[in-house]
Parts: C-alpha cells; sequence; structure tokens
C-alpha cells in the first residue's frame, strides 16, 4: 500500500517500499553503523540509494505527466479534430472551420475561424501550395519543412501546446496541421471588423489632427507609434479574463518612465482573475484602481492619440485594452482631467485665455447655485455689489425642490440625447429646453433665475474636458445645495472643506490627486494656471519620478 502525502499525492520516494516501524528503524540503522568499514562499500551502496532517491523526487508526477500530455497536439488528423469538437465546437459553431487538403503527398488542415480570416492572405498560401509535387517526398520533420520553405507567410511560429494552439485561433490566427506531426503552424493571417477613423467626439479640436482611437488594438498602437518613433517606446500585451481573454496593453518610453510605477500598474493587471472584460477599460480600471464608491475618477481616459504621445514623453504610462476606442493614461490628478488639447493647438496667449474660460466654467458649475440658493434664502450674507441676487417670486415649488427637479431634468435630457437618433437631436433639445423651460417659468412653477442658473451650471460641467469629472462636480452640486438648504451657510463651508480634504488624500497609483496645489510646487501650478511657452518647459513634471527629467536642453 502507498503511502500519501498530507495534500493526497502521492510520495513516489517511499513508493513500493515496505513501511519501518520504529523498532525495526533502531535495527535497520544498527546494522548500517555496524556495517561501515574502512572500505567504504555500504556506504557507497547508501549512496547510490540516495542518488536514485534524488532522481525519483525530481521525476515529475503521474497527474503530471498525464496533463501535460492532454496539452500537446495530437499527431493524428482525426484526434486532433475530435479534441476541436470537445474545445471550440467544431461542427457545432458555424464560424469555426477546417480546411482539408493534400499537399506534397501529406494530409493538412487549417484551422480558423471565418469571421476572423483574411481571405485574401489564406488563399494565397493555398494557391502556393498546390505548387508542390504530388510525389514530393517529406521527411519525417515535415512541419518544419513546410515552416521554413513552403508557407508563404510574415508572421508564423510553431507551437506543441494544444491550448495555446486554440487561444491562437480564438485571436484571428490560423492553425496549419500535418497529419502525423505532433505540432502545428500558426499564421497571422486575420482580419477585424473595424470602423475607419475619426474624429474623437469628446476632444474635438478646431487645428490639429482628427484622427481618434477606434475599437482595434493595433490600430490604436499603430497612431501612437506613428507619433513616436522613439526606439525606447515599449507596448507590453497581456492576457485579461478567463473566457474574453482581452488583450491589455501597457504603453511605456523605457528610459522615461518611473520602473516601479510600470512595475505596479503590470502587476495589478496580471492580478486580476475574472471571467472577462467586456466591457473593456471601465471594468479593467474598476479592478485595478481601489476607487471604491468615489464619484471622482482616478484615471484619465482620452480618445486621441497625440494626447496619449504627449503624455508619454511627459513620463505618464498608457493602457490600451481592445474593443475600446480611449486609452488610459496613469497616474493622473485633478488638474491633468480639466486639460484640453485645444489649448494646445492655440499660441500661448490664447490659449492661457481658453483654460481660464474653462477654469471659470468649471468653478460656476460647482457653486454658482449653491451660492445663489444661500444669497437667496439669507439676505444679510450678500454683498452689495451683488444686489441683483435674489428673487422675490418663491414659485409653487420650493426653490430648493426647483433646483433638484432641475438637475434631474438636465439628467433626463442629457440621458434622451444619447438614446435619441442623431437627426432628432437638435429637435428634441430645442423641445425640451425652451418649449419645457419657458411653460415652466409661464405657469408659475418656477422662476426664472432657477432656469438661468441650471443653464449656467450645465454649460460649465459640458465644458470640463473630462466627462467622468463632470459628472461628479455635478454630485458635488448637488450636495452643496442640499448642506446650505439644511444649514445654511455652516454647511456649505463644511462639505467644502470635507471635499478638498477628501480630494487631498486620494492617490491615483501613489500620486497626490491634488497635486500640484497640495502638496504645492510653484512651477508645476504656473504651468497649470497658464499655457506656458513650449520653449519653457525644459523639465519634466516631477509627479511621474522620470529616470530622465530634462526635456530640453538649458
Amino acid at each position: 500500500m502507498m503511502e500519501t502525502t498530507e495534500h493526497g499525492s502521492m510520495d513516489l520516494k517511499n513508493a513500493g517500499r515496505p513501511m519501518k516501524f520504529p523498532k525495526e528503524l533502531g535495527e535497520e540503522s544498527g546494522r548500517h553503523e555496524d556495517n561501515r568499514g574502512p572500505s567504504g562499500r555500504r556506504s557507497g551502496r547508501r549512496d547510490e540509494e540516495d542518488s536514485q532517491d534524488r532522481e525519483e523526487e525530481s521525476m515529475p508526477s503521474a497527474s503530471e505527466t498525464a496533463r501535460k500530455s492532454q496539452e500537446r497536439i495530437p499527431s493524428d488528423l482525426e484526434r486532433w479534430k475530435e479534441l476541436l469538437t470537445e474545445t471550440i465546437g467544431l461542427d457545432k459553431s458555424f464560424e469555426v472551420q477546417v480546411r482539408e487538403m493534400t499537399f506534397g503527398g501529406r494530409k493538412v488542415a487549417m484551422l480558423f475561424l471565418s469571421v476572423f480570416a483574411k481571405d485574401a492572405s489564406l488563399t494565397e498560401i493555398i494557391k502556393r501550395l498546390t505548387y508542390l509535387d504530388p510525389d514530393s517526398s517529406f521527411d519525417s520533420d515535415a512541419l518544419q519543412a513546410f515552416l521554413e520553405r513552403y508557407v508563404p507567410a510574415v508572421q508564423i511560429k510553431m507551437t506543441e501546446s494544444f491550448p495555446q494552439m486554440i487561444d491562437e485561433v480564438l485571436m484571428g490566427n490560423t492553425a496549419f496541421y500535418v497529419d502525423g506531426q505532433p505540432a502545428a503552424l500558426l499564421i497571422d493571417a486575420k482580419s477585424f471588423p473595424s470602423r475607419g477613423l475619426e474624429q474623437p467626439s469628446l476632444e474635438k479640436v478646431v487645428r490639429g489632427s482628427q484622427d481618434g482611437f477606434t475599437e482595434t488594438l493595433l490600430t490604436n498602437v499603430a497612431l501612437v507609434r506613428r507619433r513616436l518613433r522613439d526606439p525606447n517606446l515599449r507596448f507590453e500585451v497581456m492576457k485579461v479574463g478567463r473566457r474574453t481573454q482581452t488583450d491589455v496593453c501597457i504603453g511605456y518610453i523605457d528610459d522615461i518612465a518611473n520602473t516601479e510605477l510600470v512595475e505596479s500598474i503590470r502587476d495589478k493587471i496580471r492580478a486580476i482573475d475574472i471571467d472577462g472584460l467586456p466591457l473593456a477599460d471601465k471594468q479593467l480600471e474598476e479592478m485595478t484602481v481601489s476607487s471604491s464608491w468615489s464619484p471622482f475618477p482616478l484615471v484619465r481616459y482620452t480618445e486621441r492619440p497625440d494626447v496619449v504621445a504627449a503624455q508619454l514623453l511627459d513620463g505618464s504610462v498608457t493602457v490600451l485594452v481592445d474593443t475600446s476606442p480611449s486609452a488610459i493614461l496613469l497616474p493622473t490628478t485633478y488638474f491633468d482631467l480639466v486639460q484640453h488639447a485645444e489649448e494646445n493647438r492655440q499660441n500661448p496667449f490664447m490659449g492661457s485665455y481658453m483654460r481660464w474660460v474653462r477654469y471659470l466654467g468649471i468653478i460656476a458649475s460647482l457653486v454658482l447655485m449653491p451660492l445663489w440658493f444661500l444669497f437667496n434664502a439669507n439676505p444679510d450674507l450678500r454683498p452689495d455689489w451683488l444686489w441683483f441676487v435674489g428673487t422675490d417670486k418663491a414659485g409653487e415649488i420650493p426653490i430648493i425642490l426647483q433646483f433638484v427637479i432641475a438637475e434631474i431634468g438636465v439628467d433626463l435630457l442629457r440621458l434622451a440625447a444619447v438614446h435619441t437618433p442623431a437627426p432628432l437631436v437638435t429637435a428634441m433639445t430645442l423641445l425640451s429646453a425652451i418649449l419645457i423651460g419657458d411653460i415652466a417659468v409661464k405657469t408659475g412653477l418656477f422662476v426664472n433665475e432657477v432656469i438661468l442658473y441650471m443653464a449656467v451650471s450645465a454649460i460649465g460641467m459640458f465644458a470640463t474636458p473630462s466627462y467622468e469629472l463632470g459628472l461628479a462636480n455635478r454630485i458635488i452640486r448637488l450636495g452643496l445645495l442640499l448642506s446650505v438648504f439644511f444649514l445654511q451657510e455652516i454647511g456649505f463651508v463644511l462639505l467644502s472643506t470635507v471635499t478638498l480634504l477628501y480630494l487631498a488624500f486620494k492617490r491615483s497609483f501613489n500620486a497626490p490627486y491634488l497635486w500640484p496645489f497640495l502638496p504645492f510646487n510653484a512651477v508645476a501650478f504656473r504651468n497649470i494656471l497658464f499655457r506656458m511657452p513650449l520653449s519653457t518647459n525644459k523639465k519634466r513634471l516631477s509627479i511621474y519620478r522620470t529616470k530622465k527629467n530634462r526635456k530640453q536642453p538649458v
């Protein structure tokens, strides 16, 4: 009877040997001690036994050997097809195709997905192989001959692993199998369905490039490579999701980006254990960034390859996810989320002006409505120069309820615009904003000031470059309104302070979220307030902790 270990695996070292009780062990030990002599014969025999034991320990277990044998590609064509039926659904799923042919007297089969296969490339391969003489004789390694001499493909490799072959086919590659060979050739002849390059919908510019990311990872990498011809630019690909096997790509410049930052991002992505990422980058963000229920985004999304290229040169790291038309930039701060490419497409003066207009719009979207409500409810707190703020009419509905209804109405209007067909969006917006707002005022349900300040706040929210940050600012605005309603000016000051402290303690991949305001960095904060000329930006931002700090010579 074999002895098993704690984990239930076979103890090969003692397998097949009689179990020794303590008394026998003592006798055996005495015999070994008595038989030791100058000749060393007994010792030599013990050394041989120890050597044999070490060899047996190094031998793989029976279960491991069986598992590895199952992972190998079978050398019989019929058995190979049976495994395909069991694993990938051959003859059950219509897009799984096997093309069987005979070239040079050898049976050959090509496994591919019809929805991904590039017909022109595969047809050319078959056409070239038909030139082989039917009487040609291959040696025992026929697959190697096809690899080296007969298959006209640029990207091709050999594998003996059946799971790897299946994974590559599901990615769109073609498996070239030769009967009698326990291996297969993996040919890169795929074509993914994708749309053409279009202008980014959320980051439009008047001047500059109009191409944006698409849902194809290879296209997105090519758009960045086109702008960064740096030999140190790296794109590392890994798969995430047990079922989706989603391609996730980490991009960085090797001699600029901080090594610890790259390793941290890489480790977090590799640690993901989930069925899949059908929603691509957003689900990846939730699995890597511990934002919990925080409304503020801790990553920056962009649809522009030129923005990604500029950030990579500054020391940032980008993450591209297949099937997503946007890239993630890490780390990020609150002030990164309010930057826009249009500012850098204008001269420094106009760029600074546009930046300040955007900042004023964002500030107005946060505090304009709460301050108006506070001054309207407490006229004593209102400065003299704001004599026009406030209203004598309260309307049929309380002011606070009017603001809440207006907030919900703007959200409904935004959702309706998303789900409305494009030719009807303009008409729907005009009907909702003008007719409903005008009727609400004329009937006395709302006052004019509520509609006015709500519209200004909504414009400031839409002027926020980051869509996610705009939604978060809306939640803060609603919280300020409610705090003013319940606690007056104390509530406004209290919630503003709590929000500021909360953001001060937030970090995005170990980067302070309110940098360079907290902790304060004068040079970086100047660059936040003003769009400085390119010639003055000689150093990279210290928040990235880059290997090379200088971008331009002194």
